[in-house]
């Protein structure tokens, strides 16, 4: 059965608006130098000695890459210096030794993650290396859910092996497009072939799960030549899709300035293009997580929705909620249940602190109680596409309507359309509101408004 039948582009194009991506409550925007490394370091001393201490998500930053992709907008660094790359690693562990010492041995890690950058880019024995090298300093849950990036150019079965063999079970991995002028024009030529062959050794060696990338919006993508993409993809029946609006932010991020305005398609184009993506991935039995997150019936992530144990982290949708997020490498950001914390984001400044034998902390913050209240309404949007207010109203000892009644009236145009059911005990989203879920969580944002106003920071929702 499919969540809906038709996408109303008219409905697309009236909420498609610079918004977060709710990855975090508050957004990172709102993260402040004033939080810095003793600020985190008392924050990891005062959690692992709490008797009720969460479980443990590690992430780990990789930015190395061999070549730029245009429309990035992820924290990386182009080389082709493997001493450069084995320098970095050095670090790594260096900043692992500061932190891992300090983590209770009863503590389990059971979410781990590799993102970059592309992790994919050490070689073989680098992987197991670094696996190896993180895996005794943290007590791995049974069932961990360990996932990484990779890139499939200059990819070999060797490499999966070695990740395999690092307890990885999750890949993911970006296609954007098959269309050869469309990868020419963003600078990441990757034919249909070598996709296949990184996602059937995944499946020979037995990863749990793989999720492929799109991205709609590119330079010379027209209707047609995604469909052919879209139909692909449908067939080699990843387990998980994802389809990223391309955004352009020459301002943020400058090397999209390589990417010329006039080549890309008219919002009117993108918008029929994200209509049939959409339509076709639910014809073909796949289901709408969220926004533009696609997952068979059968994955844990469409299993954890339906049983409304579905979390939002920095990774994305997961299905670890609770979990205490340590970040390591440049960049990398954290969160425990009361506080956020960002690394330096430069080489050079990340490799100082850390050579000093100081955590790299470059911003942080820590969260009020209305910033939790907040946080727990976004995510049970976000993630349950429904909401309780009793079970807010009995976590927090507040009163629902009273709390929020800055918040319900912004309500009203998505109630008027039949995307939102508001009654007195629940707030549900309807069919095609789970695709602008970020404008209705939007709602619910006490920083939005003003951060808005001071200058262009989120990526448009559709």
């Amino acid at each position: 059965m499919k969540q809906f039948e038709t996408v109303d582009v008219e409905i697309l194009r009236k909420y498609d608006r610079p918004g977060p991506r709710y990855t975090s409550y508050p957004t990172a925007p709102v993260f402040t130098p004033t939080f810095g490394p003793k600020e985190y370091s008392d924050e990891i001393v005062r959690t692992n000695a709490a008797e009720d201490s969460s479980d443990l998500s590690l992430y780990f930053h990789f930015p190395f890459c061999d070549t730029l992709c245009y429309f990035c907008g992820c924290t990386m660094l182009v080389t082709h210096s493997r001493d450069r790359i084995r320098e970095y690693n050095s670090y790594l562990k260096k900043e692992i030794d500061l932190i891992a010492p300090l983590i209770s041995k009863k503590r389990k890690a059971i979410q781990l993650h590799w993102g970059g950058g592309t992790p994919s880019y050490l070689d073989p024995d680098e992987i197991r290396e670094m696996g190896n090298y993180i895996r005794e300093r943290f007590n791995y849950a049974d069932d961990i859910e360990a996932g990484v990036e990779i890139d499939p150019r200059g990819l070999t079965f060797e490499h999966m092996q070695a990740l395999r063999e690092s307890g990885f079970n999750r890949i993911s991995m970006g296609v954007q497009d098959f269309e050869q002028k469309v990868q020419e024009a963003v600078n990441r030529v990757q034919p249909e072939e070598i996709t296949r062959d990184a996602v059937t050794w995944s499946r020979q060696l037995g990863f749990k799960s793989i999720n492929l990338d799109l991205i709609y919006g590119l330079p010379f993508q027209t209707f047609e030549s995604f469909e052919k993409t879209v139909n692909t993809i449908i067939n080699i029946s990843p387990d998980r899709i994802a389809v990223f609006n391309y955004a352009h932010v020459p301002w943020l991020k400058p090397h999209q300035k390589l990417i010329h305005q006039e080549n890309l398609p008219t919002p009117e184009i993108k918008l029929e293009i994200f209509k049939m993506t959409i339509e076709k991935l639910l014809d073909a039995g796949y289901w709408n997580i969220g926004m533009d997150h696609f997952a068979k019936h059968s994955d844990e992530l469409a299993v954890a929705q339906r049983n409304k144990t579905l979390y939002r982290n920095f990774q994305g949708y997961s299905t670890k909620a609770g979990c205490d997020l340590y970040g390591f490498g440049m960049s990398a950001i954290g969160h425990f249940k009361n506080t956020y914390q960002q690394n330096k984001k430069t080489l050079p400044d990340f490799y100082k602190t850390i050579g000093n034998n100081a955590l790299a902390t470059s911003v942080g913050y820590r969260m009020t109680d209305d910033d939790q209240i907040r946080k727990a309404v976004i995510i049970k949007i976000m993630c349950d596409m429904e909401l309780e207010k009793s079970a807010i109203e009995k976590q927090f000892n507040i009163h629902f309507d009273e709390y929020f009644s800055d918040a319900l009236p912004k309500l009203q145009p998505f109630i008027d359309e039949r995307l939102v059911t508001h009654s007195s005990d629940k707030i549900i989203v309807n069919g095609v509101g789970r695709l602008i879920i970020r404008n209705i969580a939007m709602c619910f944002d006490a920083y939005l408004e003003k951060m808005m106003k001071e200058k262009p920071i989120f990526s448009r929702t559709v």
